[in-house]
C-alpha cells in the first residue's frame, strides 16, 4: 500500500527482507559495473558507463541524460516523487563512474572474485568495487525497492560524475547546480570502517605553483640568469611557512616538482603540484589567500599559482541536522544505529556540505582497501544499505 506517513517497523522489516532476497541479483550488478573499467580521463569507457547509468535510471522511471564533459560525460537523473509529495524540495543522490585503476587491471593482478564466509558470499573483490560502483548499485537498489514496497518518496535528483577521482574539474559546477534547491544530500561513497556515515570532510585544493626564470650558461655567465628552480625552492619553503602557521588545520603535500634540464644551464621554468587539506573554513580561505597570489624571491624571476581542483571544507554547524535524526530512525526501524563522524577525504560531498545544505555520505556498502590492491567490498552490506537509504528516501 502505497503511503506518505511515517515509516512503520513492520514495513520496514519488509523492506530489510525484500533486499536481502535479491543480494544474488545486487553482486550481479556491481560485477557488471566492476567489469565495465571506468578510469578517470578514459573519455569513451566512461561515455559507455554513463549511457548504461541513464538506461538503468529511465528504467526506474526518472528523465535521465548525460552531461557532456571532454574527460567523459556526467549523468544526472531525475524521479518526480509520488503525487502526495510533489510540492516538496527534492533530496539529492551523489555519485561518481570514474575509478583510479587504469584499463586492464582487471587482468592484472585484480580479477573480479568472490570469496564464501560460513554461510554464503563474504566479500567481493575487484578494481572500483568499493570506490564506488557498489555505491552506485546501492543508489538504484534503494530506489527499486522504495518503489516495489509501495513507498511514497519526495522528488529526488541523482548527479553522478565522471571525474571525482581527480578533484572534479569539469563536474562542480554541475553539482552546485544540481544542489540548488535541494533540501538534503546523501553520498555514496564508502562509510567508514565500521558503516558510520560521514559527516564534514576536509577541503582539498590542488594547485600548481609555476616559476618562470631566465636562462643562461651557468659557468660563463650565471650571472645574467635567473634560477626558476632556486625560485621555485624557496617559494616551497614560504608554503611551509604559511601552512605551519595553522598546525594539524591544515595538510600539506608536495607531490610533484619539475624543472631545469641541463646542469650547465640556468633553468628558466620549474613548477610544483601542491596537495592541501583543511580542516577549517576560515584557515583554508587564509591560506588560499596567502598562497594564491606569491612575490617573488629574487628579482627578474615571475611566480603564479593555477588551482587545478578545489573542493571547499565542509563542516556542519552543530551537533546534529534534521537529516542525521531522520538517518538513525531509519537506522533503528531496521535494526541498527547508524553512527556519524568527519573523514579526512574529500569528495563531491564537500561541494554540497559547504553551500549549507544538511548532507551524509558514505551510504555504500562496508569495506576496505579504495584506491588498494586488496579493494573489497562485504556482501552482507549490499542489501542492508539499500534498504536504509530506501527507508531514509520514504521519512526524510
Amino acid at each position: 500500500m502505497t503511503s506518505a506517513g511515517p515509516l512503520t517497523a513492520s514495513a520496514a522489516d519488509a523492506l530489510l527482507t525484500a533486499a536481502r532476497a535479491r543480494t544474488g541479483e545486487l553482486l550481479d550488478r556491481v560485477r557488471a559495473y566492476v567489469e565495465h573499467e571506468t578510469p578517470s580521463g578514459d573519455t569513451d569507457a566512461l561515455n559507455a558507463f554513463a549511457d548504461r547509468l541513464v538506461a538503468r535510471y529511465t528504467d526506474l522511471g526518472a528523465t535521465a541524460a548525460r552531461v557532456p564533459a571532454p574527460t567523459g560525460d556526467h549523468v544526472t537523473a531525475d524521479l518526480p516523487g509520488h503525487p502526495d509529495r510533489a510540492g516538496e524540495a527534492p533530496l539529492l543522490l551523489i555519485g561518481h563512474h570514474d575509478t583510479v585503476w587504469p584499463r586492464g587491471r582487471l587482468a592484472d593482478g585484480m580479477p573480479w572474485r568472490v570469496d564464501s564466509g560460513p554461510g554464503g558470499p563474504a566479500t567481493a573483490h575487484g578494481p572500483g568495487a568499493y570506490d564506488m560502483k557498489s555505491g552506485l548499485v546501492v543508489l538504484e537498489a534503494a530506489l527499486e525497492l522504495a518503489a516495489g514496497a509501495g513507498l511514497a518518496l519526495p522528488p529526488v535528483r541523482v548527479v553522478v560524475t565522471a571525474d571525482e577521482e581527480v578533484g572534479s574539474p569539469t563536474s562542480t559546477a554541475l553539482v552546485r547546480e544540481r544542489a540548488a534547491g535541494a533540501r538534503a544530500a546523501l553520498g555514496f561513497e564508502s562509510p567508514h570502517p565500521g558503516g558510520a556515515l560521514k559527516r564534514g570532510r576536509r577541503g582539498s585544493t590542488r594547485l600548481r605553483l609555476h616559476v618562470e626564470g631566465r636562462a643562461a650558461h651557468a659557468a660563463l655567465d650565471p650571472e645574467k640568469g635567473v634560477s626558476a628552480v632556486d625560485e621555485l625552492v624557496d617559494q616551497l619553503v614560504a608554503v611551509r611557512a604559511a601552512v605551519a602557521r595553522h598546525g594539524a588545520a591544515v595538510l600539506c603535500n608536495v607531490g610533484t616538482v619539475r624543472g631545469g634540464g641541463r646542469t650547465n644551464v640556468v633553468p628558466d621554468g620549474a613548477s610544483a603540484d601542491i596537495g592541501l587539506r583543511f580542516a577549517d573554513a576560515d584557515v583554508e580561505r587564509a591560506v588560499l589567500d596567502a598562497l594564491t597570489d606569491p612575490a617573488p624571491v629574487r628579482p627578474g624571476a615571475r611566480v603564479r599559482t593555477e588551482i587545478l581542483s578545489r573542493r571547499p571544507t565542509w563542516a556542519p554547524d552543530g551537533d546534529d541536522d534534521t537529516l542525521t535524526a531522520a538517518v538513525r530512525a531509519a537506522g533503528r526501524l531496521l535494526g541498527a544505529e547508524v553512527g556519524t563522524a568527519p573523514a579526512a577525504g574529500a569528495a563531491d560531498t564537500n561541494t554540497v556540505g559547504a553551500l549549507g545544505l544538511p548532507v551524509l555520505d558514505g551510504f555504500g556498502p562496508t569495506g576496505a582497501g579504495a584506491h588498494a590492491a586488496h579493494e573489497r567490498i562485504d556482501v552482507a552490506a549490499l542489501p542492508e544499505r539499500a534498504a536504509l537509504v530506501a527507508a531514509v528516501l520514504a521519512t526524510a
